[in-house]
């Protein structure tokens, strides 16, 4: 495999915690590297180090660029980022000799720095001096690292180029053709998004196809022109320019079945010498595939609700609600644990339904016929927290602690919304409640039936009981079945006991049991085939602004 070639390797995810904010690619280049090799220039290639427990390991690579002190990496990498970590990074160039072998020798090492993940992400663009071993500066070596975040709601875009009749650049045998395709930014500055494997001895070669993001190929700018570059490939760097033309994303997704879009390949030099220069030879794009990758951000911005409804646990084995031991007692200087819980996670949620207004219910009190008492409904958050604390001394607290019934309610009313072929509401149901429910057979039989319905289950198991048996449910250990053997069709309840949290700030609870919901809610309208309300272009429709795509195949 040659060193252009192993541009179109693939990214490496760097791993962590489950709370992943969003992901970040990082692309690289150099300038005014030491130059080490007697005969040629150094061969250079980057490898970044992430560190772990205070260890330095390698997570990935460049491609080796040869006879090059001033390399553009074509290598992308893809990082996890996470806001509330200090992710330290390290960068290495060294001079490259034989298969990709790193050398031990010092004269092989061209410089490195170390920063973290953060400053990257916060300047966008990070020019540093390399740094030699002791501190010492590498001439006017620098490293710039571009970082680019990485959302759901861009997709990628397959392409594949081929070429006609390309200028021969070499006396004894053909050219050896690559492309090279640029994003030209804002301040006109230009970066390399793809470079492709090289096609020896041809002057129509055909490339192979490639993915790459919206994001990074036009910053989901249809308008933006992409510079593209044909080389005659040369072992020792010296590569011969054989033309260039210009293109936009929407120019490209002017290709439809049977139909290809062509540029001229130019070479400015020769149409300003030749009068009767035409090109060097023609670039095809002769397969456009558009992949629509829908996130959670899609939905909402699209206008998906998010329904919130609690359920408060008003069984005995609460306690009496005047007994300060109880774990309903309202204490005037904090809220229990079912308020502390109540709050954190109605406050975000709260920002997602456009009324600001709840459903709330409650279960477990002596109030017949089936022991089920509404405290209010569709009201605001500080709304619910008022009704639960005035209703109290109105009800008696008796049992059993069932909640299928609560279930099946909701999951009734999200299969009402469910049956609206479009992503306009997505439910939430917050459980609170102070033990193992003891109708687990039915609790079981209604979340699965409930898991086809656009509803998510989020239990919060209030006081010191043991919520072994709750566990079961989260289905975190394995799929979660019904009595009779049915498996959920998607995993929908997240259980966590309150006293977990209990020295943590009330962010932490809210974040850990909402962390699986932006995934439950985009599983559930993947698995319907329901994209987000705001109209999306497919190839056979005309082309819109912002960046239109079509839904993955």
């Amino acid at each position: 495999m040659n060193d252009v070639q192993e541009a179109t390797s693939p990214a490496t995810s760097l791993s962590g915690p489950a709370t992943c904010v969003s992901k970040v690619e990082l692309r690289v280049s150099c300038k005014a590297l030491l130059d080490r090799d007697t005969l040629n220039k150094s061969d250079p290639c980057v490898i970044l180090m992430v560190q772990t427990n205070g260890q330095w390991t390698e997570l990935d690579r460049t491609e080796v660029i040869k006879s090059n002190l001033h390399p553009v990496f074509a290598k992308v990498f893809s990082l996890d980022y996470y806001f509330e970590e200090v992710q330290k990074l390290r960068f290495e160039v060294y001079d490259i000799h034989g298969t990709h072998s790193i050398g031990t020798r010092d004269d092989d090492f061209l410089g490195g720095v170390e920063c973290t993940l953060g400053q990257i992400v916060a300047q966008k663009k990070m020019v540093k001096p390399l740094l030699l071993k002791y501190g010492k500066y590498a001439g006017k070596s620098t490293i710039t690292v571009h970082a680019e975040e990485i959302s759901g709601n861009n997709g990628y875009v397959e392409l594949s180029f081929c070429a006609k009749k390309l200028d021969d650049k070499d006396l004894f045998s053909k050219s050896d053709p690559f492309l090279e395709i640029y994003r030209i930014n804002d301040d006109e500055t230009e970066q390399l998004v793809h470079r492709t494997e090289v096609i020896k001895n041809n002057l129509n070669p055909v490339w192979e196809p490639f993915k790459v993001s919206l994001i990074s190929l036009c910053s989901c700018d249809e308008e933006r022109k992409l510079k593209c570059l044909v080389w005659d490939y040369d072992s020792r760097g010296k590569h011969d320019f054989i033309g260039e033309f210009y293109a936009t994303f929407r120019e490209m997704q002017k290709i439809s079945s049977g139909n290809k879009v062509t540029w001229d390949c130019v070479n400015p030099k020769y149409k300003q010498k030749k009068r009767n220069y035409k090109n060097s030879g023609v670039v095809i794009l002769s397969d456009l595939k558009l992949h629509r990758v829908y996130s959670f951000l899609d939905y909402i911005m699209g206008g998906c609700q998010i329904h919130f409804t609690v359920a408060i646990d008003f069984t005995a084995s609460n306690g009496d609600p005047r007994n300060s031991c109880s774990l309903h007692y309202i204490n005037p200087y904090q809220p229990n644990e079912y308020l502390k819980a109540l709050i954190a996670v109605g406050e975000i949620c709260q920002d997602y339904d456009s009324d600001k207004r709840f459903s709330a219910l409650g279960f477990g009190a002596r109030i017949p016929p089936n022991y089920e008492v509404s405290i209010s409904a569709h009201i605001a958050i500080q709304g619910v927290v008022e009704a639960y604390q005035n209703c109290l001394p109105k009800i008696q607290l008796y049992g059993p602690t069932n909640v299928s019934p609560i279930i099946n309610r909701i999951a009734k009313l999200a299969a009402g919304d469910g049956n609206i072929k479009d992503a306009s509401r997505y439910h939430i149901l917050l459980i609170l409640t102070d033990g193992v429910v003891t109708d687990m057979a039915d609790t079981r039989e209604a979340i699965v039936r409930a898991s086809y319905q656009p509803l998510s289950i989020i239990i919060v198991g209030v006081g010191n009981a043991d919520f072994t048996d709750m566990q079961i449910l989260d289905g975190d250990d394995g799929v979660l079945r019904s009595p009779k053997g049915e498996p959920v069709l998607r995993d929908i309840v997240q259980f966590v006991p309150f006293r977990d949290f209990k020295t943590a700030s009330p962010a932490a609870l809210a974040k850990c049991v909402l962390a699986e919901v932006p995934k439950q809610v985009v599983e559930y309208y993947s698995h319907k085939a329901i994209c987000p309300m705001c109209p999306v272009r497919d190839l056979s429709t005309p082309i819109l602004s912002p960046l239109a795509t079509t839904p993955t195949e």
